[in-house]
């Protein structure tokens, strides 16, 4: 019942002129038979008479009652199946179309820092960032996302990829100090450049995007980052500049927070100009509901294409008209076969 409801539910045929063919066969009943000059049958065959008896309603094996009707209707259902009876199926959107974005995050030793707060709580600034750069990755449904992370030198996590969840995974892993202590900028936008241009030949072209995020000055690696930026432009990349960090630790004296320095060291004439050459933008952030507006900022220099217009696909339904058929013509041959 099912599968004729299926059949019943139909939304159209791809090919509705075969529905035609199912009068060929009574147009084929109102020709006159052919006949050769000399006035016997056209096709001669050894059996010629006993069709004739039959023809003529005289002796002969038996006709089935019913079988024309059975055969007409087989023919029909195979004329259906030809026409391709399809329905449309259940809506189905296409996928969004975003951005080749990679994130460059800052491990060195001062991003243990513990001068930002939390959910009410002082915390270092590598944890910060991952609370905001998680909340970030939400958002970036259809984009390609990357991870490389950089201390002494640049480490690509994560090469670029749609499963942002296995992007945050990597990033809860990361730990201060993993890449090094230092912090070689150059290298990490030289190297995010590189894995940016490895773009695969059959995916559709993307706008490409740095998301670079530090908390220092260059002190490390073997490419300036003003050089490095060069190259970046070159490639077509653009490179949005994040400076991170407060007024570095602080202990708690009779209720104050007195801070113990170290946290306005950061080049951010150097971090500006990387992002002026490339096209991009810098941000400083002093808090994490800075740095969360910084990321809501981005979200609006950089958005995702909206999915395009849902479309419903249209779903073959000719095998169940095809299969009635063929089971109605194996029902006509085995009752000729008992009539015989």
């Amino acid at each position: 019942m099912t599968a004729l409801r299926e059949l019943l539910a139909i939304d159209g045929f791809a090919w509705p002129w075969m529905l035609l063919a199912a009068a060929l066969p009574w147009l084929l009943s109102l020709l006159p038979p052919l006949r050769a000059g000399d006035g016997e049958a056209a096709l001669r065959v050894p059996w010629r008479r006993r069709l004739r008896d039959v023809a003529e309603g005289g002796s002969g094996r038996p006709q089935a009652r019913g079988f024309p009707w059975l055969r007409w209707l087989a023919w029909c259902l195979l004329c259906v199946a030809a026409a391709r009876p399809q329905q449309l199926g259940p809506p189905v959107a296409p996928p969004q179309a975003g951005r080749e974005l990679m994130l460059a995050v800052d491990l060195s030793a001062s991003m243990g820092e513990e001068d930002m707060e939390l959910g009410g709580r002082i915390v270092d600034r590598l944890t910060a960032a991952k609370a905001v750069l998680a909340d970030f990755l939400d958002r970036r449904a259809g984009d390609r996302v990357g991870l490389i992370v950089f201390g002494d030198r640049a480490y690509a996590l994560t090469p670029l990829t749609l499963d942002r969840q296995s992007v945050r995974q990597q990033l809860d892993g990361t730990v201060v100090g993993l890449a090094g202590r230092a912090t070689a900028l150059g290298d990490a936008i030289a190297l995010a450049t590189k894995r940016l241009q490895q773009r695969d030949a059959n995916a559709p072209a993307r706008d490409r995007v740095l998301i670079l995020l530090t908390d220092g000055v260059n002190t490390a690696g073997l490419l300036e980052p003003e050089r490095a930026a060069q190259i970046a432009r070159d490639a077509g990349v653009r490179i949005h500049a994040i400076a991170f960090g407060g007024a570095g630790a602080a202990v708690s004296v009779f209720g104050f927070q007195l801070p113990l320095g170290g946290g306005d060291e950061v080049d951010e004439a150097g971090l500006a100009k990387i992002a002026e050459l490339t096209g991009g933008r810098f941000f400083r952030a002093r808090a994490v509901d800075e740095l969360a507006g910084i990321y809501a900022e981005i979200d609006r220099l950089e958005p995702v294409q909206r999915a395009g217009q849902v479309v419903r696909p249209r779903i073959e339904r000719y095998p169940l008209p095809l299969g009635l058929a063929l089971g109605l013509g194996g029902l006509v041959l085995l009752a000729r076969r008992r009539a015989a």
